[in-house]
């Protein structure tokens, strides 16, 4: 452990923006706790995780990378081979093997309803990027959320390429392999089936996994609380500080 508490990186999935960690942020500032959130391009994964790796480097003192759904392959390919890394949260997020991919892991248990909830735009570089249909986005990712923050959600999402959802996770030894993660998400998700993040947080061996019932896919807005009681578990196993939210 160091003395030096870590700095929180925040990663926000497909279909969300930094902002959407504004809550849990405030909630570790006022336990003490420094954090930044990164802008995700949602272009590939491989320049994704370039880009966190980036940002991983210009802070002074070790790191606890925070990614949400497709934020979680992310992370694992950022923190790969990174001794900045101390510790991952998984935030209803993906835990992947090498291979793995937002696609394939998504299906690989039934009860996701995204498919259907999706708008494809053409982009002039070639391919399409996916947003969430505005008649859709509250029930599909918000649905625990208010009516009028879930519309601003809405209005502010990232799109993401087709190419990031089919994009692989190319290391083979994805960060969760060799140090410690802790997993928190919905048991309403209709983004990522729960048995899914439940699969994962087995698959890293998980030194906390909380199931927030009746939670939806955006967690980090609906229940900030429990997102920032998660990650000061890891804060404080990482840096034997006395952090308490």
């Amino acid at each position: 452990m160091s003395d030096q508490n870590p700095t929180v990186v925040f990663v926000h999935g497909a279909f969300a923006e930094s902002s959407s960690w504004n809550g849990v942020i405030e909630q570790l500032y006022a336990a003490g706790i420094t954090s930044v959130a990164v802008a995700n391009p949602l272009r590939s994964i491989s320049g994704d995780a370039a880009y966190v790796r980036d940002v991983i480097a210009s802070i002074d003192g070790p790191v606890v990378l925070v990614g949400h759904s497709y934020g979680g392959l992310v992370i694992s390919e950022a923190s790969s081979a990174n001794d900045k890394v101390a510790a991952l949260v998984y935030v209803s997020a993906f835990v992947p093997e090498q291979g793995d991919s937002a696609f394939s892991l998504s299906a690989s248990a039934p009860g996701s309803t995204l498919g259907d909830a999706l708008d494809p735009i053409p982009l002039s570089t070639g391919g399409v990027e996916f947003v969430i249909r505005r008649s859709l986005f509250h029930s599909q990712f918000a649905a625990d959320v208010p009516v009028q923050v879930a519309g601003l959600m809405g209005a502010t999402q990232r799109p993401i390429t087709e190419a990031a959802l089919r994009d692989t996770v190319q290391s083979a030894r994805p960060g969760w392999t060799d140090r410690p993660s802790w997993h928190v998400f919905g048991s309403e998700d209709r983004n990522i089936p729960a048995a899914v993040l439940r699969a994962g947080a087995e698959r890293a061996g998980s030194r906390g996994t909380f199931e927030l019932t009746g939670a939806s896919h955006a967690t980090s807005v609906s229940r900030p609380a429990d997102v920032a009681a998660t990650i000061a578990s890891a804060v404080r196993s990482v840096a034997g500080a006395a952090v308490t939210v």
